[in-house]
C-alpha cells in the first residue's frame, strides 16, 4: 500500500493521504534551465553542443566531469532544504535520476557517484516522515529527446537491443534500495516517454515488465506510470489493468504549446479546473496524480527550451512573432519585478491547481527550487508568500466544487 511506512500511524499518515510534494529536479539529472551555473561558460558559444548531462560529460572528460558533479551532487540538496520543505507541510519526495548511475555502460560518457548521495536524502526524508517516489527519468536512447532524458535529440529508446533490459535492470537497483529505506513507497517506470517516438504497445509492455520486475524485488513499492502525454480518453489505454498498487502520473504545464501561452489569467484557471475534474475522474480506476506543473504562465525563463534556445513568449522560439504584440520576457522571471496583481494571480493560480489535482490523489510541484527561474522555485514561492502554507488543497475553493 501507498502508505508512509512508520511504526507510528497517526492520524496524519492515513493510508491514501493526499500527496503534496515536490520534485528534486536537476540534481542527478542536469537541466540547463534549473541550474544555468553548471552550464554558463558554454553561454557565449552559439555552437556549443554541451546542451546536456551527456555531452557535458562528453566534452569535460569523465576525470572533470565526476569532479564538477560529485560537487553539485553535495551542495545542491542540503539537509536543511528537505527540513525546509517539511516545515511547507510537503510530505512528498520525487527524485528523478538517469539510468547512469543505476545500470551504467562504461562506453557512454556519463559517470557515476550518485547512490551515496541519493541514500543520504532518502535518510533525510525518513527523518522528516517523507514519502519519496524514485524516477527513472532517462533511459538508454532517451525516452523522448529532450534534455531531460540526458541526452537532446532522436528518441532512440526501445530501439537498441539493450535498451528495455537496461531500463529494467536500472528499476531493480531502484527497487534494491527502496527495500533498504522505508521512506521510498513508489518507483515510477519511466518518466514522459513520448507517444509519437515508442509505440504505444510498446511502453505498455514496457509498464507491464517494470512492475512484474520491482515488485519480485520489493512487493511493498508502488509503480507509477506516465500517460505518455497521451488525453485523458486514452489512460486507460496506457495504464495497464488489473495491476494493484498502480498511480497514473500525468504533467501539465500551460507553456510549451501557443495555444495555453495565449491563455489570460483566469482562462489559465479555468484550465487548471478542468484538468482537475479528469484527473478526478480517472482517479475512481487507478489513484492519478499530477506528478509535474509549475506556477509559470510564459516559457521565459532561460534556457527552458533547451540550453540557448530562446521563447515562444517573444518571438525567439519557434515562432517569428511574440505571443501579443510587443511581449518580451524583461522581468517574467524575476519575482521581485512582479507586480501586485500578477502576485495575487500567481496564488490564485498556485490555489486552483492544488485544489484540481486533489481532486484526484495529489500533486508533485517541479521543481523544489531553481537558480533563477522562480515561477518554478517552490520554496521561494512558499518564502514570498505567493504559494499558500500549508497547500492543502481541499480547503481551496477557486475551482467550482
Amino acid at each position: 500500500a501507498f502508505v508512509l511506512a512508520s511504526p507510528v500511524v497517526t492520524k496524519r499518515q492515513e493510508e491514501y493521504e493526499l500527496v503534496r510534494g515536490v520534485n528534486l529536479g536537476g540534481l542527478f539529472l542536469l537541466e540547463p534551465w534549473i541550474t544555468p551555473s553548471l552550464f554558463e561558460e558554454w553561454a557565449k558559444s552559439p555552437n556549443s553542443t554541451v546542451v546536456d548531462e551527456w555531452n557535458y560529460c562528453r566534452v569535460l572528460g569523465k576525470a572533470e566531469c565526476s569532479r564538477r558533479l560529485t560537487k553539485h551532487w553535495g551542495t545542491f540538496v542540503q539537509e536543511t532544504d528537505i527540513a525546509e520543505l517539511a516545515g511547507m507541510h510537503i510530505n512528498t519526495l520525487r527524485i528523478p535520476i538517469g539510468y547512469w548511475a543505476l545500470a551504467p555502460d562504461s562506453s557512454d560518457p556519463y559517470v557515476q557517484g550518485q547512490l551515496p548521495f541519493l541514500e543520504r536524502i532518502l535518510g533525510w526524508a525518513g527523518n522528516y516522515r517523507m514519502r519519496v517516489i524514485l524516477d527513472l527519468h532517462g533511459v538508454p536512447g532517451s525516452q523522448n529527446g529532450f534534455d531531460n532524458s540526458g541526452k537532446r535529440g532522436d528518441i532512440r529508446w526501445t530501439k537498441g537491443i539493450n535498451d528495455i533490459q537496461r531500463s529494467l535492470d536500472s528499476l531493480a537497483v531502484l527497487a534494491n534500495i527502496a527495500k533498504r529505506h522505508s521512506s521510498v513507497v513508489a518507483i515510477q517506470a519511466v518518466n514522459e516517454p513520448a507517444n509519437w517516438g515508442v509505440p504505444k504497445a510498446t511502453i505498455v509492455q514496457y509498464y507491464n515488465m517494470a512492475y512484474s520486475s520491482v515488485k519480485s524485488i520489493a512487493p511493498q513499492v508502488a509503480l507509477a506510470f506516465h500517460d505518455a502525454f497521451l488525453p485523458p480518453s486514452e489512460w486507460s489505454e496506457i495504464m495497464p489493468h488489473n495491476l494493484a498498487d498502480s498511480l497514473l502520473d500525468t504533467h501539465i504545464y500551460h507553456v510549451f504549446v501557443e495555444d495555453q501561452l495565449r491563455l489570460s489569467p483566469n482562462e489559465h484557471i479555468e484550465k487548471a479546473c478542468k484538468d482537475g475534474r479528469d484527473i478526478g475522474g480517472f482517479n475512481t480506476r487507478t489513484r492519478t496524480i499530477c506528478g509535474e506543473f509549475s506556477l509559470a504562465t510564459t516559457d521565459c525563463a532561460r534556457w527552458l527550451n533547451g540550453f540557448q534556445t530562446g521563447a515562444r513568449w517573444d518571438g525567439t522560439y519557434l515562432t517569428n512573432a511574440p505571443i501579443a504584440e510587443g511581449e518580451t520576457c524583461d522581468g517574467k522571471e524575476e519575482l521581485e519585478s512582479w507586480s501586485d496583481k500578477k502576485k495575487q494571480f500567481m496564488r490564485k493560480f498556485a490555489m486552483a491547481q492544488f485544489q484540481a489535482y486533489e481532486m484526484g490523489s495529489g500533486w508533485i510541484f517541479w521543481n523544489f527550487k531553481t537558480e533563477s527561474a522562480d515561477a518554478w522555485n517552490y520554496m521561494k514561492l512558499v518564502d514570498a508568500g505567493i504559494i499558500p502554507n500549508p497547500p492543502v488543497g481541499t480547503t481551496f475553493s477557486v475551482c467550482p466544487k
